[in-house]
């Protein structure tokens, strides 16, 4: 799509300007005559198929400084379509990075033959596999061995761990100024530079279990959930300070993954003691409304035309679809043979979704077209936030990849 903020000249044009105009376009057809593409490349004789192109929108007044412009305001996930890889990670090999907690390991899949090809000794109790904001690293978050092992995903091979205390979950501010660590048992939001992991400011939270988040589209604020006290929290990026505070309406609520809607304007989260997701207005941040999905609802994931969102519900082995634009549930798939699916993500093509099987050391690939299972992987014990690599996205805002 051309520069929406680029304007037609409307001047009237002089007899020079129209011969100088009828030259170019005489140049241009010729080159296109020739089979070149004005850079000396021969170009190919069927034309190429490309996704339309927009142009970034020019950063709000209001917008986080230093967040990258959106694509488009209408859908924060523009630039996740299919094949729409950023030039760092474009020669990446495709590869399924599953962390087992129970084995201290890092099991790798080739997506084409659904095998395991690999496993990378990691730390303690390593909780889930996150893409860095620049897409250059993925962090292993060894939660009891309090440390982070990075993996170079252009070759697969592990580097020194970074000590880092309690990282369950890792997360990135919008304009890739901050790593943020859930430190969950230590009742901590750190924000640490986002490569050398050192400390900047360290955010005591007044709940237990963070775990989940998501950024609004400004990337002003994010939304945190707290697993143990069943509580979300507002949070003023900039600032590094909670400026909300609730208790879910459930007895024993137990909330999990935090996705925002494509057009910015709804937050999920969730919940696998309620069964279901919370639906609710960020900004204003008011009691949310349970919409029921499924025992043990705890992943979220986009599609890649940002229509549907999959919610993994692990206690049942399925896989609820909320249409975004009528917010109603429109199917649910189960795992063929049962399971218990919880974190994962998408393949680059959005054909694919991939989920760990928490409880039954497998890893499961399932058509996003028809729901049929296509895999069951045998992993190592207590696989967790296996990490889909690489996946469309100009930046990484963390957990298990969340691009824009």
């Amino acid at each position: 799509m051309a520069d929406r903020n680029r304007t037609h000249d409307r001047r009237t044009r002089t007899p020079r300007g129209r011969h100088r105009a009828a030259a170019l376009l005489a140049v241009a057809a010729a080159l296109l005559a020739s089979g070149c593409d004005g850079g000396g490349k021969a170009a190919s004789s069927a034309p190429e198929r490309r996704p339309v192109e927009r142009a970034p929108l020019k950063a709000g007044r209001n917008d986080l400084p230093g967040m990258p412009p959106l694509l488009n305001a209408h859908d924060l996930y523009a630039a996740d379509r299919p094949g729409r890889l950023s030039p760092q990670v474009k020669d990446y090999p495709a590869r399924i990075y599953v962390p087992n907690t129970g084995s201290d390991t890092v099991s790798v899949i080739d997506p084409k033959t659904y095998k395991v090809i690999e496993t990378i000794p990691v730390g303690i109790q390593p909780q889930h596999v996150v893409p860095s904001w620049d897409l250059k690293t993925l962090w292993v978050n060894n939660n009891r061995g309090h440390d982070l092992t990075p993996i170079d995903p252009a070759t697969g091979k592990a580097g020194e761990p970074v000590r880092v205390h309690d990282p369950y979950n890792l997360y990135f501010t919008p304009n890739g100024k901050y790593a943020i660590v859930m430190a969950s048992m230590d009742r901590q939001l750190v924000f640490r530079d986002p490569h050398s992991m050192e400390v900047r400011k360290t955010l005591p939270v007044p709940c237990a279990g963070v775990n989940h988040a998501d950024f609004s589209p400004n990337g002003r604020y994010f939304i945190v959930s707290c697993e143990f006290s069943g509580e979300l929290l507002k949070v003023d990026t900039e600032k590094m300070k909670v400026i909300g505070q609730q208790k879910l309406p459930f007895e024993g609520a137990m909330p999990q993954d935090v996705k925002i809607s494509p057009d910015g304007r709804t937050w999920y989260i969730a919940d696998m003691m309620a069964d279901g997701i919370w639906v609710m207005n960020g900004d204003t941040f008011d009691r949310p409304k349970l919409m029921p999905t499924g025992k043990g609802a705890h992943g979220l994931y986009v599609s890649r035309d940002s229509r549907h969102m999959y919610v993994s519900n692990r206690g049942e082995g399925s896989i609820s679809l909320l249409d975004f634009k009528t917010g109603k549930l429109v199917d649910k798939w189960h795992i063929r043979g049962g399971g218990s699916p919880d974190m994962g993500g998408l393949s680059t093509d959005g054909k694919v979704l991939w989920l760990s099987g928490r409880y039954n050391s497998e890893v499961y690939a399932l058509d996003t077209r028809t729901g049929k299972t296509l895999a069951k992987i045998p992993v190592g014990q207590g696989p967790h936030g296996l990490a889909v690599y690489p996946q469309p996205g100009r930046y990484s805002l963390g957990h298990t990849g969340i691009f824009r």
